[in-house]
């Protein structure tokens, strides 16, 4: 077979891949774009392609400006944001990988430095980076840009799990220098907790819930421990939503303790696996975090929640900063769906609270008649001893 009837069938092998993938590219490789979307599947694989050409696009992309751009560093960096940008807009439960791409190649100016390509993969367990320096003058720039793609569609591959069915059209002094870091959980966790890596995804309910929908229905809290209230509340949530994949969340971070630690999330991500159900890990405390984490998602709270979210003693009194606030985790397309709780002694539900117009029809309630539990996970610890 012809080479580029080989690229394209390890394009569709990625595409039929579960994988999902966010490419930062500058500098070279764009052939590579083009390949992946040109062949049926690409919204498959693809979440989200950015190329940071000029120096304030790459400082923003990174959130700091670089010493070097075309550097191993930058390369590591680019996928690092690429995968914590990936777990954002992917399903729960689907791999992801983020890919960084910076080359200098051939320019219109012959360069004094030499011509390399810099490649990074980040994954849930792997960091992957590769350095190839190319034989200055035996290519031009367009063919040069060839060669990189080759490389990088060849690292996506890989990433995915599947064979390349192509080789490069390396010459045989253009050695790739690689070197790989493989993680543990819980290095993942610590690199969650240190704020490195965003959230980490534990799918086990993969399968339960047929879906194609790429909005998340949430339940955020501690579940220390999880009880029957906290899943009958979830399923409640999910039959007013409809579509939606229901998933769990808890913050590794909390904004008025110290963070939880590596064997505390351990213990609690073990109750979801023994009822079968998902669990975010995120490092985010805040509602207003959480939107940009999960946007589009709805928020499944008690109205003790919205008690806080809706008083502005919590924005230092500043009712104009609450609005604005809540109306930034409008705008991400999140909603809250409300479940009567107790506050303060007293049973209260969604209505007993005074919702600004503009917020109103961001929340929505659960009605008292579809769920009530009394009991929480704080009387469950007192009375177990806990």
């Amino acid at each position: 077979m012809a080479t580029n009837d080989l690229i394209r069938a390890t394009v569709e092998a990625i595409h039929a891949n579960p994988t999902q993938a966010v490419l930062y590219l500058s500098g070279g490789a764009s052939q590579a774009l083009g390949w992946l979307m040109s062949v049926p599947g690409a919204s498959n694989t693809v979440l989200e392609t950015v190329v940071p050409y000029s120096r304030i696009s790459m400082a923003q992309l990174l959130s700091k400006m670089p010493t070097s751009f075309a550097s191993k560093q930058t390369a590591e960096d680019m996928a690092l944001s690429a995968y914590n940008r990936a777990l954002k807009l992917s399903r729960p439960g689907f791999p992801v990988v983020g890919l960084g791409f910076t080359g200098s190649l051939a320019s219109s100016r012959p360069k004094r430095g030499d011509h390399r390509v810099f490649l990074s993969t980040r994954t849930a367990d792997r960091l992957w980076v590769s350095i190839v320096t190319l034989s200055k003058g035996l290519r031009t720039r367009e063919v040069e840009d060839k060669v990189s793609s080759q490389l990088l569609l060849q690292a996506l591959a890989d990433a995915c799990g599947v064979s390349s069915l192509f080789v490069s059209e390396l010459s045989d002094s253009e050695v790739p220098d690689d070197n790989e870091k493989l993680f543990i959980e819980d290095q993942e966790l610590q690199q969650l907790i240190d704020g490195e890596i965003c959230m980490k995804v534990y799918p086990f309910s993969s399968g339960k819930y047929t879906s194609n929908s790429e909005r998340k229905i949430v339940l955020p809290g501690s579940f220390n421990p999880l009880h029957d209230g906290h899943l009958k509340l979830l399923e409640v949530a999910r039959s007013i939503c409809g579509d939606g994949l229901p998933c769990f969340e808890i913050s590794a971070i909390n904004a008025d303790k110290p963070p939880l630690t590596v064997s505390q999330i351990k213990d609690r991500v073990k109750q979801f696996e023994k009822v079968g159900e998902t669990v975010i890990i995120s490092n985010q405390p805040y509602f207003y975090k959480k939107a940009e984490l999960f946007p589009g998602s709805a928020f499944v709270i008690g109205a003790d929640t919205v008690e806080r979210l809706v008083n502005v003693k919590y924005y230092g009194g500043d009712y104009d900063k609450m609005l604005e606030v809540l109306l930034g985790c409008k705008i991400t397309g999140c909603t809250f769906l409300v479940g009567g709780r107790n506050v303060g002694g007293v049973f209260k539900v969604l209505e007993d609270f005074d919702i600004p117009d503009e917020l109103k029809d961001m929340f929505i309630s659960i009605p008292e008649d579809k769920f009530r539990m009394d009991i929480s996970s704080t009387e469950m610890r007192s009375k177990s001893g806990m």
